[in-house]
């Protein structure tokens, strides 16, 4: 009896201490929200009084302080565009790199280097230069080129020396008789001894294969040579190249820069006539104008415009017309197209009128001839009445 009182009274002093406990946590619990509150109703209430303050100040100075944010405003704006613009940049040059070297290396690696005297140590010794001149010759050229190499293109050391003091690359442009080794590469491998002035392309010579020539070219010098501009001009033009190197250098840093005398001539269907279209009726219907193109006596690129015609010179379309073919490949890019009248000068009167008004030529020749007419006996007198002097190439700083 006394047990079950004892085992009773323990519950009742158990139960006591749960009831205590509750109401202790009640209580605690309690105790903390109203802290919590009070606390969070301090720190709502801080804010908003600082908030009121502010707008205060704001209604007070309010013409001074928009125009001084509208001020910051647009020039954070305008150094976000400008890092932004400096970027895609940054990366284009990188993406074009990087194709440019894969093609390079798949070119390798399927046994067909890209030129003949190419090889992989030169490769790693590239220097930088600003252009790459590529004179687009004929087998049947000789008189031209010496007529060349006696006016405007230096020849020796001085070759030499502009490659190395002013980084400009000046070489005749040819590629291989069908008649692989016969007397017509016997010849020009006795002139490139005797001046060392050539770039051999693999590619089999022919009037309607420029197009095909214009491709071969760019891919080849760009893998030999790594350069700000890549040009092209005929053997029947005069150059003044520290006029030339001047232009180039003022557009170095557009990355997709397309540089001559742009033209949009009609596209003929007429079958027998000079420039005939065969795919005429790509163009629309008959009456119908080509897009704008440099006209293919000179024209520049850029180094990312040569690296895209390497990588993708598998399947580049080529029309009849090296000038349009060129023109062609660059429709769907984001291409800066630059008409430059320099670039196309008559010859005397006109280049040696304006070279008396301080407006040296790029180039000379006369659109009649698509060239100099008589080259090989006028161009001298081109050079006389239009030239810039050997002073103005030497004393230049690009």
């Amino acid at each position: 009896m006394k047990s079950t009182m004892n085992w009773k009274s323990k519950r009742a002093e158990s139960a006591l201490k749960v009831v205590a406990s509750r109401n202790l946590t009640i209580f605690l619990c309690i105790g903390f929200f109203c802290a919590g509150m009070l606390l969070t109703d301090r720190m709502w209430t801080v804010p908003e009084a600082k908030s009121i303050s502010r707008t205060t100040q704001v209604d007070d100075q309010k013409p001074k302080d928009v125009k001084s944010e509208s001020k910051d405003i647009l020039g954070e704006v305008s150094r976000k565009d400008h890092a932004i613009q400096t970027l895609d940049k940054t990366i284009s040059n990188l993406e074009m790199e990087l194709a440019a070297a894969r093609a390079l290396q798949d070119s390798i690696m399927s046994g067909s280097p890209i030129t003949q005297d190419l090889n992989i140590p030169e490769l790693t010794k590239k220097r930088k230069y600003l252009m790459v001149i590529g004179i687009n010759t004929a087998f049947s050229s000789r008189k031209r080129r010496d007529s060349v190499r006696a006016t405007w293109m230096p020849q020796g050391d001085k070759l030499k020396k502009l490659e190395e003091e002013k980084g400009i690359v000046i070489r005749f442009v040819i590629g291989h008789s069908a008649t692989s080794g016969g007397i017509l590469d016997r010849a020009i491998e006795a002139e490139e001894k005797m001046h060392g002035d050539f770039l051999r392309l693999e590619h089999v010579e022919g009037y309607l294969e420029l197009s095909a020539k214009t491709k071969s070219y760019f891919t080849t010098a760009i893998a030999l040579w790594d350069a700000d501009f890549y040009v092209k001009v005929d053997d029947d033009v005069h150059v003044n190249i520290g006029a030339l190197a001047a232009t180039l250098a003022r557009h170095r840093s557009t990355p997709r820069v397309y540089i001559g005398c742009m033209k949009s001539g009609p596209v003929l269907a007429q079958k027998g006539v000079r420039y005939h279209e065969p795919e005429h009726w790509k163009f629309g219907e008959d009456g119908n104008r080509y897009f704008r193109h440099a006209t293919g006596q000179l024209y520049a690129i850029s180094k990312d415009l040569a690296t895209y015609i390497s990588i993708n010179r598998h399947i580049l379309h080529k029309y009849a017309n090296e000038d349009v073919t060129l023109g062609s490949w660059f429709i769907g890019l984001d291409v800066e197209h630059i008409d430059d009248r320099k670039l196309c000068c008559g010859t005397p009167p006109d280049c040696e009128l304006k070279a008396q008004a301080g407006n040296i030529c790029v180039a000379s020749f006369d659109w009649s001839c698509s060239g100099i007419c008589k080259s090989v006996e006028r161009i001298k007198e081109v050079h006389s009445r239009c030239g810039e002097g050997e002073n103005a190439l030497w004393s230049a700083i690009f």
